[in-house]
Protein backbone atom coordinates (compact mmCIF):
# COMPACT_ATOMS: atom_id res chain seq x y z
CA UNK A 1 0.00 0.00 0.00
CA UNK A 2 1.09 3.46 -0.25
CA UNK A 3 2.10 5.70 2.91
CA UNK A 4 3.50 8.94 3.29
CA UNK A 5 6.55 8.57 5.94
CA UNK A 6 9.42 10.02 7.53
CA UNK A 7 12.14 7.72 6.55
CA UNK A 8 15.32 9.12 8.03
CA UNK A 9 15.81 12.18 10.59
CA UNK A 10 15.95 15.46 9.20
CA UNK A 11 13.53 17.41 6.74
CA UNK A 12 11.56 16.15 4.09
CA UNK A 13 9.00 12.51 3.43
CA UNK A 14 8.77 10.20 1.20
CA UNK A 15 5.96 8.10 -0.41
CA UNK A 16 6.67 4.84 -0.25
CA UNK A 17 5.23 1.07 -0.60
CA UNK A 18 5.09 -0.84 2.37
CA UNK A 19 2.25 -4.31 3.29
CA UNK A 20 -1.06 -3.12 4.59
CA UNK A 21 -1.03 -3.94 8.41
CA UNK A 22 -2.74 -6.04 10.39
CA UNK A 23 -4.84 -5.35 13.44
CA UNK A 24 -3.88 -6.51 16.36
CA UNK A 25 -6.08 -7.84 19.77
CA UNK A 26 -8.62 -5.03 19.61
CA UNK A 27 -7.59 -3.25 17.12
CA UNK A 28 -9.00 -1.83 13.76
CA UNK A 29 -8.69 -2.17 10.55
CA UNK A 30 -9.30 1.30 8.16
CA UNK A 31 -9.25 2.17 4.51
CA UNK A 32 -8.53 5.53 4.64
CA UNK A 33 -10.77 7.77 2.40
CA UNK A 34 -9.53 11.71 3.55
CA UNK A 35 -7.05 13.10 5.24
CA UNK A 36 -6.31 16.34 6.75
CA UNK A 37 -2.99 18.05 6.91
CA UNK A 38 -1.85 19.68 10.16
CA UNK A 39 0.63 22.06 11.34
CA UNK A 40 2.07 19.39 13.23
CA UNK A 41 2.82 17.48 10.06
CA UNK A 42 4.30 20.56 8.81
CA UNK A 43 7.13 20.65 11.79
CA UNK A 44 7.62 16.82 11.17
CA UNK A 45 8.18 17.00 7.78
CA UNK A 46 10.28 20.62 8.36
CA UNK A 47 12.36 18.89 11.68
CA UNK A 48 11.66 21.51 13.34
CA UNK A 49 9.98 23.04 15.99
CA UNK A 50 8.98 19.82 18.74
CA UNK A 51 9.74 17.54 15.73
CA UNK A 52 13.06 16.20 16.51
CA UNK A 53 12.73 13.26 19.67
CA UNK A 54 8.76 12.99 19.40
CA UNK A 55 9.18 10.54 16.57
CA UNK A 56 11.31 7.92 15.17
CA UNK A 57 11.34 6.85 11.65
CA UNK A 58 10.71 4.98 10.27
CA UNK A 59 7.09 6.54 10.68
CA UNK A 60 4.12 7.19 8.68
CA UNK A 61 2.28 10.55 9.41
CA UNK A 62 -1.15 11.75 9.83
CA UNK A 63 -3.84 12.09 12.36
CA UNK A 64 -7.00 14.04 11.32
CA UNK A 65 -8.64 11.46 9.08
CA UNK A 66 -11.69 9.39 7.40
CA UNK A 67 -12.46 5.86 6.27
CA UNK A 68 -13.93 3.09 6.41
CA UNK A 69 -13.47 -0.05 9.14
CA UNK A 70 -12.57 -3.11 6.65
CA UNK A 71 -11.52 -5.71 9.40
CA UNK A 72 -11.92 -5.97 13.05
CA UNK A 73 -9.09 -7.49 15.33
CA UNK A 74 -9.60 -10.27 17.60
CA UNK A 75 -11.31 -9.53 20.93
CA UNK A 76 -13.58 -7.32 18.59
CA UNK A 77 -17.40 -8.86 17.33
CA UNK A 78 -19.12 -7.51 14.21
CA UNK A 79 -22.17 -7.29 15.89
CA UNK A 80 -25.84 -4.82 15.67
CA UNK A 81 -26.06 -2.42 18.44
CA UNK A 82 -25.77 1.39 19.25
CA UNK A 83 -22.21 0.83 20.18
CA UNK A 84 -20.85 -1.67 18.38
CA UNK A 85 -18.31 -1.44 15.62
CA UNK A 86 -18.77 -3.07 12.37
CA UNK A 87 -17.26 -3.81 8.99
CA UNK A 88 -18.19 -1.15 6.47
CA UNK A 89 -19.01 2.00 9.00
CA UNK A 90 -17.12 5.64 8.10
CA UNK A 91 -15.55 6.74 10.88
CA UNK A 92 -13.09 9.37 12.38
CA UNK A 93 -10.61 8.65 14.78
CA UNK A 94 -9.56 10.28 18.08
CA UNK A 95 -5.64 10.85 17.30
CA UNK A 96 -4.58 10.15 21.26
CA UNK A 97 -3.96 6.68 22.45
CA UNK A 98 -3.92 6.77 26.44
CA UNK A 99 -2.69 4.56 28.65
CA UNK A 100 -6.50 3.75 31.11
CA UNK A 101 -4.31 3.33 34.07
CA UNK A 102 -3.36 6.95 35.25
CA UNK A 103 -5.34 8.76 38.06
CA UNK A 104 -6.95 11.31 34.67
CA UNK A 105 -7.30 8.41 32.78
CA UNK A 106 -8.96 6.11 35.48
CA UNK A 107 -10.90 9.37 36.76
CA UNK A 108 -12.57 9.59 32.63
CA UNK A 109 -10.05 12.46 31.65
CA UNK A 110 -8.30 10.61 29.22
CA UNK A 111 -7.58 13.93 27.50
CA UNK A 112 -5.20 14.58 30.19
CA UNK A 113 -3.50 11.01 30.39
CA UNK A 114 0.10 11.42 31.59
CA UNK A 115 1.11 8.85 29.08
CA UNK A 116 -0.52 9.81 25.85
CA UNK A 117 1.25 8.81 22.61
CA UNK A 118 -0.19 10.19 19.04
CA UNK A 119 -1.36 8.57 16.29
CA UNK A 120 0.66 9.74 13.31
CA UNK A 121 3.81 10.29 15.84
CA UNK A 122 4.24 8.02 17.71
CA UNK A 123 2.62 5.19 15.69
CA UNK A 124 1.93 5.08 12.08
CA UNK A 125 -0.58 7.06 11.05
CA UNK A 126 -2.79 7.36 8.42
CA UNK A 127 -1.36 9.36 5.25
CA UNK A 128 -1.44 5.71 4.07
CA UNK A 129 -4.03 3.85 2.22
CA UNK A 130 -4.97 1.56 5.27
CA UNK A 131 -4.47 2.26 9.02
CA UNK A 132 -4.61 0.65 12.15
CA UNK A 133 -5.90 2.14 15.54
CA UNK A 134 -7.31 0.95 18.83
CA UNK A 135 -10.65 0.22 18.52
CA UNK A 136 -11.25 2.63 21.36
CA UNK A 137 -10.44 5.12 19.38
CA UNK A 138 -12.87 4.65 16.75
CA UNK A 139 -15.58 7.09 15.98
CA UNK A 140 -18.87 6.28 13.78
CA UNK A 141 -19.96 9.24 12.18
CA UNK A 142 -23.54 9.10 11.01
CA UNK A 143 -24.92 9.15 7.67
CA UNK A 144 -24.61 13.20 6.88
CA UNK A 145 -21.14 13.22 7.74
CA UNK A 146 -19.27 12.03 4.68
CA UNK A 147 -15.44 11.58 4.58
CA UNK A 148 -14.34 15.71 4.01
CA UNK A 149 -16.50 16.39 6.92
CA UNK A 150 -15.18 13.85 8.76
CA UNK A 151 -12.03 14.70 8.10
CA UNK A 152 -12.20 17.68 9.72
CA UNK A 153 -13.30 16.02 13.04
CA UNK A 154 -9.65 16.02 15.21
CA UNK A 155 -9.67 19.96 14.34
CA UNK A 156 -13.28 20.56 14.48
CA UNK A 157 -13.38 18.93 18.29
CA UNK A 158 -10.45 21.10 19.08
CA UNK A 159 -12.92 23.82 18.27
CA UNK A 160 -15.56 22.51 20.03
CA UNK A 161 -13.89 21.99 23.20
CA UNK A 162 -11.99 25.40 23.61
CA UNK A 163 -15.70 26.43 23.20
CA UNK A 164 -16.84 24.34 25.88
CA UNK A 165 -14.85 26.22 28.44
CA UNK A 166 -16.76 29.73 28.28
CA UNK A 167 -20.54 30.65 28.00
CA UNK A 168 -21.00 31.48 24.16
CA UNK A 169 -24.59 32.78 23.88
CA UNK A 170 -25.68 36.44 24.06
CA UNK A 171 -21.49 37.02 24.63
CA UNK A 172 -19.61 39.44 22.91
CA UNK A 173 -16.74 36.91 21.49
CA UNK A 174 -13.42 38.21 20.67
CA UNK A 175 -10.90 35.26 18.37
CA UNK A 176 -7.60 36.03 17.88
CA UNK A 177 -5.86 33.27 15.21
CA UNK A 178 -7.91 33.09 11.70
CA UNK A 179 -6.34 29.21 10.83
CA UNK A 180 -8.65 26.76 10.34
CA UNK A 181 -9.67 26.03 14.15
CA UNK A 182 -10.08 29.67 14.82
CA UNK A 183 -12.58 29.74 11.79
CA UNK A 184 -14.44 26.73 13.53
CA UNK A 185 -14.52 28.55 16.23
CA UNK A 186 -16.76 31.61 14.64
CA UNK A 187 -19.35 29.26 13.23
CA UNK A 188 -19.76 27.58 16.43
CA UNK A 189 -20.12 30.85 18.38
CA UNK A 190 -22.34 32.73 15.87
CA UNK A 191 -24.28 28.79 16.11
CA UNK A 192 -24.40 29.45 19.54
CA UNK A 193 -26.25 32.42 19.87
CA UNK A 194 -23.00 34.55 20.12
CA UNK A 195 -23.93 38.33 20.30
CA UNK A 196 -20.91 39.64 18.29
CA UNK A 197 -17.94 37.60 17.44
CA UNK A 198 -14.58 40.06 16.21
CA UNK A 199 -11.39 37.73 14.72
CA UNK A 200 -8.24 39.00 13.91
CA UNK A 201 -5.32 37.30 12.11
CA UNK A 202 -2.62 38.94 10.07
CA UNK A 203 -3.53 37.17 7.18
CA UNK A 204 -6.61 38.78 4.76
CA UNK A 205 -7.22 35.28 2.89
CA UNK A 206 -8.04 33.46 6.24
CA UNK A 207 -10.03 36.85 7.27
CA UNK A 208 -12.13 36.26 4.24
CA UNK A 209 -12.87 32.91 5.39
CA UNK A 210 -13.62 34.41 8.95
CA UNK A 211 -16.79 36.43 7.40
CA UNK A 212 -18.05 33.68 5.15
CA UNK A 213 -18.81 31.49 8.17
CA UNK A 214 -20.44 34.54 10.08
CA UNK A 215 -17.86 36.69 12.16
CA UNK A 216 -19.35 40.42 12.33
CA UNK A 217 -15.51 41.88 11.84
CA UNK A 218 -12.56 40.29 10.90
CA UNK A 219 -9.08 42.51 11.10
CA UNK A 220 -6.34 42.71 10.52
CA UNK A 221 -4.84 44.75 14.09
CA UNK A 222 -2.03 46.70 12.61
CA UNK A 223 -4.35 48.17 9.77
CA UNK A 224 -8.13 48.56 11.58
CA UNK A 225 -8.06 49.42 15.22
CA UNK A 226 -9.71 47.05 17.14
CA UNK A 227 -11.30 49.84 19.50
CA UNK A 228 -13.05 51.36 16.78
CA UNK A 229 -14.54 47.86 16.12
CA UNK A 230 -15.94 47.53 19.23
CA UNK A 231 -17.15 51.20 18.87
CA UNK A 232 -19.05 50.21 15.93
CA UNK A 233 -20.32 47.11 17.15
CA UNK A 234 -21.25 48.99 20.57
CA UNK A 235 -18.92 46.77 22.55
CA UNK A 236 -18.77 49.55 25.41
CA UNK A 237 -16.49 47.48 28.13
CA UNK A 238 -15.30 44.93 26.63
CA UNK A 239 -15.32 41.69 25.50
CA UNK A 240 -17.20 38.70 27.54
CA UNK A 241 -15.35 35.66 26.05
CA UNK A 242 -11.98 35.61 24.32
CA UNK A 243 -10.29 32.66 22.68
CA UNK A 244 -6.74 32.49 21.61
CA UNK A 245 -5.83 30.40 18.36
CA UNK A 246 -2.51 31.26 17.29
CA UNK A 247 -0.07 30.79 19.81
CA UNK A 248 1.51 34.56 19.26
CA UNK A 249 2.57 36.41 22.59
CA UNK A 250 0.80 39.68 21.12
CA UNK A 251 -2.20 37.71 20.52
CA UNK A 252 -2.93 36.47 24.17
CA UNK A 253 -2.30 40.25 24.81
CA UNK A 254 -4.68 41.72 23.10
CA UNK A 255 -7.43 39.25 24.85
CA UNK A 256 -6.11 40.33 27.76
CA UNK A 257 -6.21 44.09 27.20
CA UNK A 258 -9.63 44.25 25.86
CA UNK A 259 -11.81 41.57 27.81
CA UNK A 260 -14.16 42.73 30.07
CA UNK A 261 -13.25 42.35 34.01
CA UNK A 262 -14.45 38.84 34.97
CA UNK A 263 -14.14 37.56 31.31
CA UNK A 264 -12.59 33.92 30.06
CA UNK A 265 -9.82 33.15 28.36
CA UNK A 266 -9.53 30.16 26.59
CA UNK A 267 -6.20 29.14 25.17
CA UNK A 268 -5.63 26.61 22.42
CA UNK A 269 -3.08 28.23 20.43
CA UNK A 270 0.71 26.42 21.62
CA UNK A 271 3.26 29.53 21.56
CA UNK A 272 7.00 28.75 20.29
CA UNK A 273 8.26 29.43 23.99
CA UNK A 274 7.54 31.20 26.85
CA UNK A 275 6.72 34.77 27.00
CA UNK A 276 5.59 37.60 28.99
CA UNK A 277 2.33 39.09 30.05
CA UNK A 278 0.71 41.64 31.95
CA UNK A 279 -0.11 39.68 34.58
CA UNK A 280 -1.38 42.72 36.33
CA UNK A 281 -4.32 43.22 34.14
CA UNK A 282 -5.15 39.33 34.56
CA UNK A 283 -5.45 39.62 38.23
CA UNK A 284 -6.85 42.96 38.54
CA UNK A 285 -9.56 41.82 35.99
CA UNK A 286 -10.29 38.72 37.19
CA UNK A 287 -9.57 37.58 34.25
CA UNK A 288 -9.81 33.40 33.88
CA UNK A 289 -7.01 31.30 31.69
CA UNK A 290 -8.10 27.87 30.77
CA UNK A 291 -5.39 25.98 28.62
CA UNK A 292 -7.21 23.73 26.21
CA UNK A 293 -5.31 20.48 24.56
CA UNK A 294 -7.38 18.08 22.45
CA UNK A 295 -10.81 16.80 22.61
CA UNK A 296 -12.49 15.84 25.52
CA UNK A 297 -12.31 11.99 25.45
CA UNK A 298 -15.14 11.39 24.34
CA UNK A 299 -18.03 14.27 25.39
CA UNK A 300 -16.98 16.73 22.65
CA UNK A 301 -17.26 13.68 20.27
CA UNK A 302 -20.55 13.44 20.91
CA UNK A 303 -21.10 17.36 20.80
CA UNK A 304 -18.94 17.58 17.75
CA UNK A 305 -21.30 14.93 16.04
CA UNK A 306 -24.64 16.33 17.37
CA UNK A 307 -24.03 19.88 16.18
CA UNK A 308 -23.17 19.18 12.39
CA UNK A 309 -25.85 16.70 12.14
CA UNK A 310 -28.52 18.06 13.07
CA UNK A 311 -27.11 21.86 10.92
CA UNK A 312 -26.79 21.88 7.81
CA UNK A 313 -25.57 25.38 8.00
CA UNK A 314 -23.05 24.35 10.06
CA UNK A 315 -22.21 21.32 7.78
CA UNK A 316 -21.50 23.76 4.71
CA UNK A 317 -19.81 26.38 7.02
CA UNK A 318 -17.24 23.83 8.14
CA UNK A 319 -16.79 22.68 4.37
CA UNK A 320 -16.04 26.13 3.41
CA UNK A 321 -12.41 25.92 5.53
CA UNK A 322 -11.15 23.38 3.22
CA UNK A 323 -9.24 25.15 0.19
CA UNK A 324 -7.55 22.76 -1.46
CA UNK A 325 -7.75 19.29 -2.60
CA UNK A 326 -4.79 16.72 -3.43
CA UNK A 327 -3.86 13.02 -4.36
CA UNK A 328 -1.31 10.93 -2.17
CA UNK A 329 1.28 12.22 -5.29
CA UNK A 330 1.12 15.43 -5.10
CA UNK A 331 1.79 15.76 -1.61
CA UNK A 332 4.60 18.31 -1.94
CA UNK A 333 2.24 20.42 -3.48
CA UNK A 334 -0.01 20.01 -0.64
CA UNK A 335 2.37 20.75 1.78
CA UNK A 336 3.83 23.31 0.24
CA UNK A 337 0.14 24.84 0.32
CA UNK A 338 0.34 24.24 4.01
CA UNK A 339 3.26 26.17 4.73
CA UNK A 340 2.58 28.52 1.98
CA UNK A 341 -0.01 30.91 4.66
CA UNK A 342 -2.60 31.43 1.80
CA UNK A 343 -4.66 28.24 2.76
CA UNK A 344 -7.38 27.05 4.79
CA UNK A 345 -7.77 23.43 5.36
CA UNK A 346 -6.08 21.30 3.07
CA UNK A 347 -7.50 17.23 2.19
CA UNK A 348 -5.47 14.62 0.82
CA UNK A 349 -7.86 12.17 -1.35
CA UNK A 350 -6.78 8.49 -0.78
CA UNK A 351 -9.35 6.99 -3.01
CA UNK A 352 -7.35 8.14 -6.10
Amino acid sequence: MRALRKVTEGPGLELVDIPEPTPGWGEVKIRVERTGLCGTDLHLYRWDGGAPGSLTPPQTLGHEFCGVIVELGKGLVDENGPDSLQVGQRVSVEGHVVCGRCRNCRAGRGHMCVRSIGIGVNRDGAFADYVVVPASNVWVQPDTIDSELGALFDPFGNAVHTCQQVELTGQDVLITGAGPIGIMCVALAKHSGARHVVITDLNEERLELARSVGADRALVPSKEALAEAMSDLRIREGFDVGLEMSGAPAALQTLVDYCNHGATLALLGLPAGPFAIDWGKVITRMLTIKGVYGREMYDTWYLATFLTETSPALREALRSVITHRFKPDQWEEAFAAAASGHAGKIIIDWEN
